[in-house]
């Protein structure tokens, strides 16, 4: 018969994994302000963004809270994403696709999405 005795231990462990879940809005704001961002912190306390608003911040969700310096967002999004311990994530193809047909010549012009995968795949195997 199973034990449905649950590992307490490990439970706590997971729970400490996310520590910031658990901030308010005060505690993001020092944590903002701890990155080098003093300016942005009533930004974060004044939008209520708590620890569990923090996972959902981006790029595309910063200029709504009035932040706009290009380098300061990916400075921001950097922080949030090792918080969440994520990886850099991998270039979308649509915008390599669009990367590569930006050049001009007789090769980009009739470059189509499927042949360029194609060739992605193809390159990778070499």
């Amino acid at each position: 018969m199973a034990s449905n005795v649950i590992d307490l231990q490990a439970v706590s462990t997971r729970t400490a994994d996310f520590y910031y879940l658990q901030w308010s809005c005060q505690d993001v704001g020092s944590w903002i302000e701890d990155l080098g961002f003093p300016q942005y912190k009533a930004c974060f306390i004044e939008n209520f963004i708590t620890g569990r608003k923090l996972v959902h911040v981006n790029h595309k969700n910063l200029p709504k809270l009035g932040i706009t310096d290009f380098e300061h967002i990916k400075v921001i999004v950097g922080r949030v994403r090792e918080l969440l311990e994520i990886t850099e994530s991998p270039w979308d193809t649509r915008v390599m696709f669009l990367q590569k047909k930006s050049r001009t010549g007789a090769q980009a012009d009739g470059l189509t999405y499927e042949e360029f995968i194609s060739s992605l795949y193809h390159s990778e195997d070499r």
